[in-house]
């Protein structure tokens, strides 16, 4: 099991507190230390009593802080009072009565709903409860899903697209939930979601208890997130260098046509076993690996376009070390927990810096070391000058031997004005389009108070 929890020290504040201190009962608390959560990261420490409270929450931590058991262990608590209630009431001689979906977990990816999913069950089959998880995502047969749906699910871990196909199908009911979660909360409220979500949020009682959690939150999204909260408690827990994950970071300077020569002389050199390699398109993913493995090194693609088996197929033997590099998109950056992940490489440069924050996420996790090396072009040089801006580092550039520059920066133009891609402080058409939905989010909450 691939849970994101770091045990990493606390504060001195912090440290004192256990589990039971912060009011999981005696099952939840037997069940997380059989999963190995032996204390509570900050994370947890914030935000476990304002969910078992019932207050919304805005939770914003790094990448393997210990977000998804800081809202799964006070859900599942939650949910154990309304199944005690439910397993009493209950026909002995019925035994097809139907579960009410309670809990509804919102993810962007199907990787995330699987992995989410997987901490929930894993957490809850030693309770004496039956509390039952239902998945639902793309890319597979919706008829499989439909069919385990047939006596409800007390929760229910979804993306966004293939939930609202479930619902279109009357297999699931959302009028009951209480308690909605926005796990990598900042996607799911990106303009790409935002229609689906809106009519998601349509279908779900007014009055509920709504957790985002997100190791980002842009100002313009968190415009988006404050419109669906209610007087939440807002968590944020900084990176201190008792917290901040062992990521050694690197930038190499490389001329465009010679970086799959250098990642090759990497993984040589340095004996890498297993390294994610980012890059900025489907198509660059097959480009990479075909060149990658007709060079001796065993690689293979991994993007949006392959069926979901294959994803599974790919991660399964990636996390058992049967590739030795795995060439993906930005759909690996997020909810993908491979545990001892030595290497991330940005082959291609992210488009933001909080993408670079979550690519370089996938490795240093559950206290372990990692190294991200980022490859910087001519081309794309203002532009890492741009990301460590605002991503608040500042690397040395190193050029190889054997690898030294040839090419020259593209001249100045009104297509390359120097900002590589990222925002500047004018708010762009998206921002605007986020504004709006933000204003009607706002207005709907109002509309919707008693």
């Amino acid at each position: 099991m691939n849970i994101d929890h770091t045990n990493a020290p606390l504060d001195a504040a912090q440290s004192v507190l256990s589990f039971a201190q912060l009011g999981l009962n005696a099952e939840l608390q037997s069940s997380a230390a059989q999963a190995g959560f032996t204390s509570p990261t900050p994370v947890q420490v914030e935000a476990i009593g304002h969910v078992l409270n019932s207050r919304d929450v805005l939770a914003t931590a790094q990448t393997g802080s210990g977000k998804t058991a800081a809202y799964v262990l006070p859900v599942l608590q939650l949910l154990m009072a309304t199944a005690a209630s439910r397993d009493e009431a209950a026909d002995p001689r019925n035994a097809k009565t139907k579960r009410i979906t309670q809990v509804l977990v919102l993810v962007p990816t199907r990787e995330l709903a699987t992995q989410v999913s997987d901490v929930l069950r894993d957490l809850a089959r030693p309770l004496a409860q039956s509390i039952k998880v239902g998945t639902l995502f793309g890319g597979v047969s919706i008829n499989p899903q439909m069919m385990s749906l047939r006596s409800g699910a007390d929760v229910v871990v979804a993306t966004p697209g293939r939930l609202l196909d479930i619902v279109d199908h009357n297999a699931l009911s959302l009028s009951q939930v209480q308690h909605l979660v926005l796990d990598e909360a900042d996607r799911l409220l990106d303009l790409g979601f935002a229609e689906e979500l809106q009519r998601i949020l349509a279908l779900l009682p007014a009055k509920r208890q709504n957790l985002l959690f997100s190791a980002t939150f842009e100002p313009a999204v968190q415009t988006l997130a404050e419109a669906l909260l209610s007087n939440p408690a807002r968590i944020t827990i900084a990176q201190t260098e008792a917290h901040t994950p062992d990521i050694a970071q690197r930038a190499i300077q490389v001329d465009e046509k010679s970086r799959t020569a250098l990642l090759r002389h990497l993984i040589k050199t340095h004996s890498w076993k297993r390294v994610l390699v980012f890059v900025a398109t489907r198509y660059a993913c097959e480009h990479v690996a075909n060149k990658l493995y007709k060079a001796g090194v065993f690689a293979t693609a991994f993007h949006g376009e392959m069926s979901q088996g294959a994803r599974q197929d790919v991660l399964a033997e990636f996390k058992e070390e049967r590739w030795e590099v795995v060439v993906t998109t930005d759909l690996a950056a997020r909810g993908i927990d491979i545990a001892q992940l030595p290497v991330v490489v940005n082959y291609d440069l992210p488009r933001s810096a909080t993408d670079y924050t979550h690519r370089i996420g996938r490795t240093g996790r559950a206290g372990a070391h990692g190294e991200a090396v980022s490859f910087i072009t001519a081309a794309t040089l203002a532009h890492w000058q741009l990301i460590q801006k605002r991503a608040q580092v500042q690397l040395p550039l190193e050029v190889l031997e054997g690898f030294e520059l040839t090419e020259l920066p593209p001249p100045a133009s009104p297509l390359n004005d120097g900002t590589g891609g990222i925002k500047g402080a004018r708010p762009s058409k998206k921002d605007k389009l986020r504004a709006a939905a933000a204003a009607k989010a706002e207005q709907e909450k109002q509309v919707s108070k008693p």
